[in-house]
């Protein structure tokens, strides 16, 4: 198990302080989450970034690859067939393009929300014959979806290098 200083360990973001709004309320925490997820990831060294860290075969650079896919097919209507096979990034896939993947799916979700202003009505995304759920639903998934596999990834990265902290 790897050991750290206390100069190693990065130092906690504290909760958003958002709006008084529910939107602005939700959307600041689900930012504040991804914000946390990327960064747990971001710099994480190869080949233990895609190393299963438990028995389940999670991995840092899977739960990162698999939210880019929950965040796809929530906001932006994306059909997946194989959850299972999101928990795995592509063999030529480093951390840098998995990352930049996962931010740049959560700018054009934030873009689907943008036009958002009615909690209760459905996400506007193109998926014919598949009903859409409410905009509060969706930001309420997302946010207990990233926020579960925060959890895992900041186990992980600790059992990686050592790196704690949101």
């Amino acid at each position: 198990m790897p050991t750290t200083s206390r100069r190693d360990r990065r130092g906690d973001t504290p909760p958003p302080r958002t709006g008084s709004s529910e939107t602005e309320v939700l959307r600041g925490f689900l930012d504040y989450l991804r914000m946390s997820m990327a960064a747990k990831v971001e710099g994480a060294p190869e080949p233990q970034v895609r190393t299963a860290g438990v028995p389940s075969g999670t991995n840092l650079l899977g739960l990162l690859n698999h939210l880019t896919f929950v965040e796809r097919a929530t906001f932006l209507g994306d059909r997946v067939t194989d959850w299972q096979a999101t928990f795995r990034a592509a063999p030529a896939d480093g951390v840098a393009d998995v990352v930049a993947r996962y931010r740049e799916t959560a700018e054009r979700a934030n873009g689907v929300l943008d036009g958002c202003a009615d909690l209760g009505a459905p996400v506007p995304r193109p998926r014919p014959g598949s009903p859409a759920p409410s905009v509060r639903w969706a930001l309420t998934h997302m946010i207990e979806e990233t926020g579960r596999h925060a959890g895992h990834a900041d186990i992980l990265r600790e059992l990686i290098d050592g790196t704690t902290g949101r």
